[in-house]
């Protein structure tokens, strides 16, 4: 569960350099004390409840996820639930970042948009799979935080972006997958807007318990221009989307 988002006039984009190839985890002692907490978290909580591509679950073995929680709660950091990270904001339980990851069906080499940072984790997974990350996040201390972050760790194929993510990055777009961390009690058209044929936006819509969606847009437009099929997958409770989300 994300960052809620609020409108900031504000926009900062941190520098975007390439990154860590598919899977690859970034510069760690060649003993890592978290490896089998991270292997442990994979099987009991991940492959338990049917995620099962091979990349995602590299990913989630590979990143340190206590890096992106504060120090006093690194011990938790591979529990299943989510973790508060600041600013009223969660980092979601490792699951879902999992599903929403699988859901995406990305590529090495695609370029992929999150809407809502937050602690940078997610876009971490992303980066690993050998993925361009273009990342919004609309708290500035977040968001800040997180490019830090991601640098340090040596997780520089992400670019971070301070803003309002209703509209997208319509300067990076086309995107093969997008992935929003926040829900909106609709689907913004901008977002959809901003698919490759055969694109996928990946997303919590509604209000109290929402529904996780994806719509994926059909690789043949129709007579009125881009068709989208729409899936339904499960209950979530997400953080409400705000800024222009809030006013329509």
């Amino acid at each position: 569960m994300r960052a809620t988002l609020r409108r900031l006039a504000l926009l900062v984009v941190l520098p975007f350099l390439p990154g860590p190839a598919r899977g690859e985890a970034p510069p760690a002692p060649t003993a890592d004390p978290t490896a089998r907490e991270r292997a442990e978290m994979v099987r009991r909580q991940i492959e338990a409840r049917g995620v099962r591509d091979p990349a995602v679950l590299a990913a989630l073995r590979t990143v340190p996820r206590h890096r992106f929680v504060p120090a006093r709660l690194a011990d938790e950091a591979y529990a299943d639930h989510p973790l508060p990270i600041g600013a009223g904001q969660t980092i979601s339980q490792p699951y879902i970042v999992a599903l929403m990851t699988e859901l995406l069906r990305v590529r090495p080499g695609d370029r992929v948009l999150e809407v809502g940072t937050g602690s940078g984790y997610q876009a971490a997974v992303l980066a690993a799979l050998g993925v361009e990350v273009y990342s919004i996040e609309i708290i500035a201390s977040l968001g800040r935080q997180a490019a830090e972050r991601l640098s340090a760790l040596g997780y520089e194929r992400v670019q971070v972006r301070i803003g309002d993510g209703y509209r997208g990055w319509p300067e990076a777009a086309p995107f093969a997958g997008i992935l929003v961390t926040a829900a909106p009690d609709h689907v913004p058209q901008p977002l959809l807007d901003q698919l490759l044929p055969g694109g996928r936006l990946v997303i919590p819509v509604g209000e109290g318990i929402q529904e996780l969606q994806v719509h994926r847009r059909a690789l043949q437009d129709g007579p009125t221009g881009p068709v989208f099929e729409r899936e339904s997958v499960l209950p979530v409770r997400f953080v409400p989307m705000t800024g222009e989300a809030e006013q329509r």
